[in-house]
């Protein structure tokens, strides 16, 4: 094994190579990574010691000042282990963070065998590929780490399904939006208190949903055309909703927005974002006033299942290759029915039952968790003139009823 450390500069790795070849050694196995600056090269070769490999790689190291060193391994292959990739995301990720994280690994009898960062804006981020273990007793230990410590932690098996996600459905308010629209409603009705009540109740599971939705809706009863205009006028996306959507679509991924809201908002997002499939609720309204009822399909937690369901099976995608994004507890069956079901700032309930957490105010944080890296991200936005979007709607009006 040559280990090679120093200073990076272009042309180590051809001229080590280089002296390899004319050495006659053979190349079993590479891995390089630099760290500002500074490189660390690690090279399993065979040799025949009939030449002088030793001597001409250590005079190479002293033409480019680098430190070379050597040490005779075991010529048995490195047995094939099953492979993790731990996500690690934080404001500030420090020794404590990483000493609880890699202590959770060690405890399952994983072994991390690269690390590398992912992002340093808007949060920082770092993926770790471990090998072996339980990923029961390491995800356990995982999930304990980040309830005592400012982090959040996901691990998935690394394979082709991890990295061929292609597709991504998210629930609407409180998630792609930072609005619960049907509070924004409310306030125009001057129901607030008591719409807001009832939201809570059903969010965290302790109301049935399509009871509470139909008491809140009956409460908005008189509200017209002028107050929903100021409503969509007031949504905000959640922070960085526009680079998450924008990146998946580079990414030629299929994008779905569902919730138990309401087409006039869902349906003007989707096209504000250009999503590809939408489902809500709708409100039913006579000249264009709303009557306090709803018309139609009644889309609730079952339901949102379903839609994510049907979208992949019309555009042929696994399951598995489907990350469902969402916060209140109806979405846990579309978060079951994901491939990786993600809780985003998600209610207690929520976060109880779910392996996956982000408790950071940004949605592109999500592209992490995919193994997606900050630096890719920004560089595709540079070649693009209008990659700083603000994260606010800028659709006109609401779409006719």
């Amino acid at each position: 094994m040559i280990a090679v450390n120093g200073p990076d500069h272009p042309g180590i790795s051809a001229g080590l190579m280089q002296v390899l070849a004319d050495s006659g050694a053979e190349v079993y196995d590479v891995e390089q990574i630099v760290v500002r600056g500074r490189l660390t090269l690690n090279v399993l070769i065979g040799v025949s010691g009939e030449r002088a490999t030793i001597g001409d790689l250590l005079f190479f190291g002293w033409q480019q000042g680098l430190h070379i060193e050597f040490e005779i391994v075991d010529d048995s292959p490195t047995p094939s282990r099953a492979m993790s990739a731990v996500t690690v995301i934080g404001m500030r990720i420090g020794p404590e963070e990483f000493g609880a994280v890699a202590s959770a690994i060690a405890a399952g009898d994983g072994n991390i065998e690269r690390i590398f960062r992912l992002s340093r804006y808007p949060v920082v981020s770092y993926e770790l590929l471990v090998s072996g273990g339980s990923l029961d007793v390491i995800r356990e230990g995982l999930v304990l780490a980040a309830t005592q410590l400012p982090i959040d932690v996901a691990i998935q098996p690394d394979g082709l399904e991890r990295r061929a996600k292609r597709m991504v459905i998210m629930d609407v308010d409180s998630t792609l939006i930072q609005d619960e629209v049907i509070n924004l409603l409310a306030r125009e009705a001057g129901v607030a208190e008591r719409v807001s009540e009832l939201t809570h109740l059903a969010l965290t599971g302790e109301m049935d949903f399509e009871k509470s939705l139909r008491e809140r809706v009956s409460l908005l009863k008189g509200l017209d055309q002028v107050a929903l205009t100021r409503v969509f006028e007031s949504i905000t996306l959640t922070s960085g909703a526009r680079t998450f959507i924008r990146t998946l679509q580079r990414m030629g991924m299929v994008t779905a927005i569902v919730s138990a809201g309401f087409t006039r908002f869902t349906n003007a997002l989707a096209a504000d974002l250009g999503i590809d499939y939408s489902l809500s609720n709708t409100l039913e309204s006579v000249d264009g006033v709303l009557t306090g009822e709803l018309t139609g399909e009644f889309v609730d937690g079952p339901r949102k299942a379903q839609f994510l369901t049907s979208i992949a099976e019309a555009e042929g995608i696994p399951l598995a290759q489907v990350v469902a994004v969402g916060d209140g507890a109806n979405d846990l069956d579309m978060l079951a029915a994901a491939g990786l079901g993600i809780a985003f700032n998600a209610k207690p309930l929520v976060r109880e039952r779910v392996d996956t957490k982000i408790s950071v105010p940004f949605l592109d944080a999500i592209l992490f968790i995919m193994g997606i890296q900050r630096q890719h991200v920004e560089d595709a936005d540079a070649s693009d003139p209008e990659f700083d979007v603000p994260d606010r709607i800028e659709v006109p009006g609401i779409p006719p009823v």
